[in-house]
């Protein structure tokens, strides 16, 4: 178990806080489909065995802890925005959006939410940065499970209506097979066209 997941939150527990969530997304690089964030907070004291890092874990994990993470928070958000919205916004400003919209879900609202990255997404409670937070902080960990998880899912569910993209494989990054199907095929509705233009 990473037992560096929890000192952190005991850090701002210590402070007074005692409903932290924890804020991260997941689908920021790829050229397809939306971003999603998730926030989440953990009772305190909760101890979820084999929490981490999204990105540490196999997809088999991250899916079993997606119910249990779902079973003991207080309480959690999971939001999109969409490639519409990236396309306008560009993709920093619609992550922060769907961040917004994660929190905005929470009942009953944290005192603190900490961000993982070094980015003010603009909430409207009150928010602390934390570079690396996936692997500093339980709930942040907990929600970037949450945010992968879903997105993954979204993307599975796309590869039915568009599977000459592959999208189940590669969920929507830029691998060798996606970028051979967009010469093949063209892109499509769920192609993010700005990521797009730098292609050869």
């Amino acid at each position: 178990m990473n037992t560096e997941l929890w000192t952190e939150k005991e850090r701002f527990h210590v402070q007074g806080f005692t409903r932290i969530c924890g804020v991260d997304e997941a689908g920021r690089g790829p050229l397809a489909g939306p971003v999603c964030a998730a926030a989440v907070i953990l009772p305190h004291g909760c101890m979820l065995e084999d929490l981490d890092d999204s990105k540490k874990l196999t997809e088999k994990r991250r899916e079993a802890l997606y119910d249990r993470i779902i079973g003991q928070a207080v309480a959690y958000g999971i939001a999109f925005a969409e490639v519409e919205e990236i396309e306008s916004l560009n993709i920093l400003q619609a992550t922060f959006l769907a961040m917004r919209r994660a929190v905005a879900q929470l009942d009953p609202q944290p005192e603190l939410a900490l961000i993982d990255g070094n980015r003010d997404p603009g909430l409207t409670v009150p928010s602390q940065c934390l570079v690396g937070g996936d692997r500093r902080c339980a709930d942040i960990a907990a929600a970037s499970v949450l945010a992968k998880v879903t997105r993954d899912r979204y993307m599975r569910e796309l590869a039915q209506r568009y599977p000459e993209y592959g999208f189940e494989q590669h969920k929507g990054y830029g691998t060798r097979a996606h970028y051979a199907a967009l010469r093949e095929f063209g892109p499509c509705p769920a192609h993010r066209l700005s990521f797009l233009r730098k292609m050869h």
